[in-house]
């Protein structure tokens, strides 16, 4: 009985997944395991392992299925296949109910935007404003020096007015707009008398490098922001994902019926020479 086109396909779309695994997982295990890491790459490194072990597992399940023609190997990928599809219907789903609000707002005088808290979802908010979550995106932050670009900047206020500055820059980077500091060029700020209620996160801005305003609020909406804007990235992207992972799937079920005949076919023939014989 000829090789069937489906299992070829199957076959050579999982080599080429397993191929794609081996550097996700040696790129996380690598990332944990190195001494000089930061909280950032080790926090960022066991989802690298999990999605690379299991991309893995999953991949070698359909490659030696299709290709050998395994039936219960080809059943156990097409249940994985199957609980990726709700996944990522389920966090897609997720993802955009999530990402529905919030936006920077507009700064009289200034090109870049500011960024409130209270605009974004409450559960974006939860997650970031949790103590435990909070401690490690700090962390994050200040290893990766998220404010190094604008400390050895040397411009005018007309130049800091005219940039356009990432939501992690403006909120985590600067005082609000509302303190009504003297900007002393890059991160170092003045701050001034002020009058009436101003703005809590006008206490909690500090001209130290590993302090400046990583405690504010418009910090975290900063960050809010920014994760708003990869997950919307992340549920289109998933969008067109979806759809090829259901080519895939209905591929591998025409695979593991071809199986499933084959294997009832060289049975029989199997039980037609033994009454011959």
């Amino acid at each position: 009985m000829p090789f069937r086109l489906s299992n070829n396909v199957i076959g050579l779309l999982n080599l080429v997944t397993l191929l794609l695994s081996v550097p996700i997982l040696g790129g996380g295990i690598w990332t944990a395991t190195r001494g000089n890491g930061s909280e950032c790459d080790r926090h960022l490194s066991s989802p690298a392992i999990a999605l690379g072990a299991v991309l893995m597992a999953v991949s070698l399940a359909g490659l030696v299925g299709a290709c050998c023609r395994v039936t219960w190997l080809l059943w156990i990928y097409l249940l994985a296949m199957f609980a990726l599809i709700v996944a990522l219907i389920g966090f897609t789903a997720f993802a955009f109910a999530v990402t529905n609000r919030g936006a920077g707002e507009a700064v009289s005088g200034r090109r870049y935007r500011e960024y409130r808290l209270g605009d974004y979802s409450t559960w974006l908010q939860r997650h970031v404003e949790s103590s435990k979550n909070w401690d490690k995106i700090r962390s994050c932050l200040v290893g990766a020096d998220a404010c190094r670009s604008l400390q050895d900047r040397n411009e005018t206020w007309a130049q800091f007015v005219a940039d356009d500055l990432s939501p992690v820059q403006s909120g985590c980077c600067k005082p609000p707009t509302s303190c009504n500091f003297t900007y002393g060029g890059g991160t170092r700020w003045g701050k001034t008398a002020r009058l009436g209620l101003a703005d809590p996160d006008c206490d909690e801005w500090s001209n130290d490098a590993d302090e400046l305003c990583y405690g504010c609020r418009s910090c975290k909406a900063g960050v809010v922001a920014t994760l708003k804007r990869d997950w919307k990235r992340v549920a289109i992207v998933n969008v067109v994902f979806l759809a090829f992972i259901v080519v895939v799937y209905s591929v591998g079920c025409c695979a593991f019926k071809n199986s499933r005949r084959d294997s009832i076919y060289y049975r029989g023939c199997g039980w037609k020479q033994a009454g011959y014989a």
